[in-house]
């Protein structure tokens, strides 16, 4: 089995550094230029099965990711590919967030549950119990997963040798793919925020506060 786990194209508020969580915003105009160029650098690439995110973001990536590589499938959804419920602080730009914001890239395991919200560890539970049930079925299928940053991050931290090095430096790129392999119930990421663009468009909107 294959896992490309996928994080959605860029949007409005991901230029503004706002933390959208479950708002529901959709690509911007480069969001969708770079899935078309994404899609088009796949066209070789088998998808049996694509399951996302029910939200515009990452449902708009698959779909057009699956239209210009030329794989037929329709997309499924599951909520569990969600991205992290900010709660009382959906919205909020980085700055506005303070202390939270700040744990939340540098210690997010110590970034305490947001107010009416859920905290990392929850995203952890929630994505990779999708992730442990496919590779558990072991169709030998390849998936096309389009989900969230911080989700993209969480669904395979349990498969890293160090576990609470969360974001591995910097928040996943848009439109960039984690690879999974999985066979006989056992599963190892191959290919950790694989591009099929060029390099030199990657933009890292939270830069500043991973440093």
């Amino acid at each position: 089995m294959r896992f490309y786990i996928l994080r959605h194209g860029e949007t409005a508020l991901n230029a503004k550094r706002v933390m959208q969580g479950r708002l529901d915003e959709p690509l911007d105009e480069k969001g969708a230029e770079l899935a078309a160029i994404t899609g088009r650098a796949m066209k070789g690439i088998k998808f049996e099965r694509c399951i996302s995110s029910p939200l515009k973001r990452a449902s708009q990536t698959a779909k057009i990711i699956l239209r210009e590589s030329g794989n037929g499938i329709g997309v499924e959804y599951d909520e569990r590919l969600l991205e992290i419920d900010f709660g009382e602080l959906e919205g909020k730009s980085l700055s506005d967030m303070g202390e939270a914001g700040r744990l939340f890239f540098s210690d997010p395991f110590s970034c305490p549950r947001f107010p009416r919200g859920e905290s990392v560890s929850d995203v952890c539970r929630r994505t990779q119990s999708l992730l442990r049930e496919l590779i558990d079925e072991d169709d030998g299928k390849t998936y096309l997963l389009s989900t969230h940053g911080c989700a993209a991050r969480a669904i395979v931290n349990f498969l890293f040798p160090d576990p609470d090095d969360f974001w591995r430096g910097h928040a996943p790129y848009n439109c960039s793919f984690t690879v999974v392999d999985a066979e006989k119930g056992r599963a190892v990421i191959t290919e950790l925020d694989r591009v099929y663009y060029d390099k030199s468009l990657i933009v890292d909107h939270y830069k500043e506060s991973n440093q």
